[in-house]
């Protein structure tokens, strides 16, 4: 078998297994829907999650040591990922495929070619490191005021172990030694006059264009949800997701910019591609010229992948092993072995120390420009509602990759994507939009923690989240609280009578309760008292639409008598008004006013009770901006926004 042809099996293999689990991602009780499927492998698989989460907390959630082994195995063998397993890298692959196939060789060859800007991708991933290591390195600034003897340690082993590696590779360290000495000493200098807690902090972005979460976000918020409906039925009912049109145009422009250079993303963008660039740099297989017999013909840059110039000095940092070169070469002279190869390699990826510099100073001050605005301190927007398990928003926004993951498993369709509510930093991460989906977010629901890859949102046990059984002591875990709005409300603002919040509120004993008031009804005239048969009740004035007041909910009051009980209206015809409870009429004459009433059941929230799971919201008849809304304050993941002591 030809290696591409490997290659195309396995690229085809994980394609299929990647849109696999994104549509097995729901809940059902159907064989192919959630039935622990491992739907977050791949995204385990991914190493720039592992190191993002890493750099962002100090700690490693456990299902992302898979990365692990993906390093190991790049180290050994290359940029296997990009050419072998990346479902992204394949789809990218085949559209330039599709694009370029018939062109004349040396047109091709000049599309392969390598380019300058293929450097960018290394100051994205130095970037994106960058903001996600800002509370690392603030953890060691204030390490170095209590224990700066950890530091000079720290310093020393850097100052023996580069200055070695540097002499062997240049015979001179004197601008190593002289830049680790510098760096040393600011950093001792700021530790004693800060502890960073101001101008460090760590938010993970990696997501934004790792990718793997890339794809998955995609095709789980825009791809599926096009293809979901009467043939093909992916989901219990239909999805929408605003921001959609965003990431579907982000997408989709990586798509087709593979028309102008093939894996366009994977050569100019791909942090994911740029981390594996540097690990398989001097992997200990790699391809490349054997020492005699080629041609100078050209045929291996024909329909090279990554722009790597195989048929000259080759770039090993850019080779994603898509072995189009050894396939082409017609004198087998390209091959995949333990050695450099013959015609020499330029392992070090095309970004200068300067940009490098630039690159991560920008990154470390990208999380505290963004924390300036306060949307994770005082200015925090109450409108951003997480799911339950979240953990607080700091540490939150140090775990989301906005894999979309948490949103497809919903199933209520009630997880969407934030625009800026929650900030920049908030971008595409997980928030409930209860006026959305088909209810609010059910009790008896832990789906969304457990799909997170990375613990943002972390697995909670159902006795957790009801507050039961060992969790007793703490209560439910609340995710925000219901607020009515007196302005819009029917029954407190246009005196109509509604109880639906009421109705529906699920939890026991309800959260929302009622307090029973009568008021008068705005009539176009007078009601006059004409007389009255048993129940029955005449009266002259406008006329009373049945299927309005005979609801049960309209009275009539009349007489001068205080005291007296209202008398409920159970029915409406020519012969007047029936009365559930007749009234006394021997006090009224003739021509008396008759006062119509109307009950009504104002809404109140319990803040002890109120979870926040948005059923009220969801099911209130006020559409558009509803009488009634959940926002995030008394939820349990963060202290400060409790209401009650």
């Amino acid at each position: 078998m030809r290696i591409v042809t490997a290659r195309r099996i396995s690229q085809i293999f994980f394609f299929i297994l990647f849109l696999w689990f994104c549509i097995v991602s729901t809940l059902g009780e159907a064989w192919w829907q959630l039935r622990g499927w491992p739907v977050g492998w791949l995204i385990q698989l991914d190493p720039l999650v592992g190191l993002g989460t890493l750099l962002a907390t100090g700690t490693l959630y456990a299902g992302l040591l898979w990365g692990l082994l993906t390093v190991v195995l790049t180290i050994v063998l290359g940029r296997f990922f990009c050419g072998w397993l990346c479902p992204f890298g394949a789809l990218h692959q085949a559209v330039g495929w599709l694009a370029n196939r018939g062109h004349r060789t040396a047109a091709m060859i000049a599309a392969n070619r390598y380019r300058r800007a293929q450097g960018i991708k290394y100051a994205i991933l130095v970037f994106l490191l960058g903001a996600a290591s800002g509370d690392l390195i603030g953890r060691l600034l204030r390490l170095s005021v209590g224990a700066p003897w950890v530091v000079v340690v720290i310093v020393a082993a850097l100052l023996l172990v580069g200055t070695v590696v540097h002499f062997l590779r240049t015979i001179s360290g004197v601008r190593w030694v002289t830049g680790v000495a510098v760096a040393a000493a600011v950093w001792l200098v700021l530790g004693f006059f800060t502890d960073g807690s101001r101008w460090l902090a760590a938010s993970l972005q990696t997501g934004l264009l790792d990718p793997v979460p890339l794809f998955c976000r995609s095709v789980n918020l825009t791809l599926l949800p096009l293809v979901d409906g009467r043939l093909v039925s992916l989901s219990t009912t239909s999805r929408i997701y605003p921001g959609a049109v965003v990431m579907g145009a982000l997408f989709w422009t990586t798509i087709f910019l593979n028309l102008a250079v093939p894996r366009f993303y994977c050569r100019f963008v791909c942090p994911l591609g740029a981390l594996f660039g540097l690990l398989g740099k001097n992997a200990l297989w790699r391809v490349g010229q054997r020492a005699k017999g080629c041609t100078a013909c050209g045929a291996c840059d024909r329909h090279c992948e990554g722009g790597c110039e195989p048929a000259t000095v080759m770039r090993s940092a850019e080779c994603v092993l898509c072995m189009n070169c050894m396939d082409s070469c017609r004198h087998d002279v390209m091959g995949y072995h333990p050695y450099p190869s013959a015609a020499g390699e330029v392992a070090v990826p095309d970004l200068n120390r300067r940009e490098f510099v630039a690159a991560l100073a920008a990154g470390l001050a990208a999380a505290p420009l963004a924390r300036l605005e306060g949307m994770t301190g005082e200015a925090w927007n109450p409108a951003v509602i997480r799911p339950p398990g979240s953990l607080p928003e700091t540490e939150f926004l140090q775990r989301c990759i906005k894999c979309g993951q948490c949103m497809r498993v919903c199933p209520t369709n009630v997880i969407h994507p934030a625009g800026l509510q929650a900030g920049v930093e908030g971008f595409w991460t997980p928030m409930l939009d209860f006026r959305m989906g088909t209810s609010g977010c059910q009790q008896g629901c832990i789906a969304c923690g457990n799909l997170c890859p990375t613990a943002a949102i972390r697995p909670i046990s159902l006795d957790e989240r009801l507050g039961k059984g060992d969790f007793t002591s703490r209560g439910p875990i609340r995710i925000g609280m219901a607020f009515v709005d007196r302005g819009r409300c029917l029954p407190w603002a246009m005196d109509r009578p509604c109880i639906v919040c009421q109705e529906n509120c699920p939890v026991s004993p309800k959260a929302i309760f009622t307090r029973e008031t009568f008021r008068p009804v705005r009539l176009d005239g007078k009601l006059r008292f004409l007389g009255m048969t048993g129940s029955r009740l005449m009266v002259d004035g406008p006329a009373l639409p049945a299927e309005r007041f005979a609801t049960g909910d309209y009275f009539i009051s009349m007489g001068k008598r205080h005291g007296t009980p209202p008398a409920r209206i159970t029915e409406i015809g020519p012969g007047g008004l029936t009365l559930a409870d007749t009234p006394p009429a021997e006090t009224a004459n003739r021509g008396d006013p008759v006062t119509l009433l109307v009950r009504l059941q104002l809404p109140y929230v319990d803040p002890a009770q109120c979870i926040g799971c948005g059923v009220c919201e969801h099911e209130c008849p006020v559409k558009g901006r509803r009488a009634i809304r959940v926002t995030a304050e008394n939820e349990t993941r963060q202290r400060r926004h409790r209401l009650l002591l």
